[in-house]
């Protein structure tokens, strides 16, 4: 089980400092946490991660090495500063940034190149499941983004359907087990049959051990609930137990 944080553009340092200190003080030797922490917070935060067990991550990176390039970060620079892994084509980036696909899978390969581990976001819009072309919107973005040769050592899928990001709405269990069985089935035919396929959509203390007794949900990638120590913690609990 992987249990993620992504902080966004949230918070201030010093209530990331506190926050950070306060994962920190936990243990959970049967999951993985990951930290996805603002740019310019990585290496304070990556200080107060020592020892504790917690990967710290970076929330993007851009698809070259250098050059002109005002206000990007490359891949190489987020892994000097102390990240061990990238998240790459979160609905945000996609929606805000216009990123696509080839984009994606031109940053990954620059992160993997770079040291980095990958985590990549994917996800329908509303309109798509009104449609009924969830599962066709889901598996072009997965074909799209990832790598030919990436390694499954080096690699996790998030499944977030970006309806349900921060609305307080949750896909169905039935709709996420179509969506991760889904996945999981192309990630098989590609040789990446032991990559872990995290959920993410208003992952809440209180809906988080039914998401993880679903087939083929290896954890969560967490966005509001990250921000707070005990909902996080409560999180994590959920997914020790299902990892037991």
């Amino acid at each position: 089980m992987i249990v993620a944080a992504n902080w966004k553009m949230n918070p201030d340092l010093a209530t990331g400092s506190r926050l950070v200190m306060e994962y920190a003080a936990s243990k959970y030797p049967t999951i993985t946490r990951v930290l996805f922490a603002p740019h310019p917070y990585l290496v304070p935060v990556g200080v107060r991660l020592q020892d504790s067990g917690i990967i710290l991550g970076a929330q993007d990176c851009h698809a070259k090495d250098d050059g002109a390039h005002t206000g990007d970060v490359a891949a190489h620079m987020l892994a000097s500063c102390g990240a061990q892994m990238v998240l790459l084509g979160h609905s945000e980036r996609r929606s805000d940034h216009h990123e696509s696909n080839a984009e994606i899978q031109a940053k990954a390969r620059t992160a993997l190149a770079a040291g980095l581990d990958i985590m990549i976001c994917i996800g329908e819009q509303e309109s798509d499941r009104e449609q009924g072309i969830a599962i066709d919107v889901v598996t072009a973005q997965l074909v799209g983004s990832l790598p030919d040769d990436v390694p499954a050592a080096r690699l996790t899928i998030a499944y977030e359907p970006v309806w349900a990001i921060g609305t307080g709405k949750v896909a169905g269990v039935d709709d996420i087990s179509e969506i991760h069985d889904t996945i999981r089935e192309m990630l098989v035919q590609r040789g990446l049959a032991g990559v872990s396929i995290l959920y993410g959509g208003s992952v809440k203390p209180d809906n988080a051990a039914a998401i993880f007794a679903i087939d083929n949900v290896g954890g969560a990638l967490v966005g509001g609930a990250s921000l707070d120590a005990e909902q996080f913690a409560s999180i994590c609990h959920a997914a020790s137990i299902s990892a037991e």
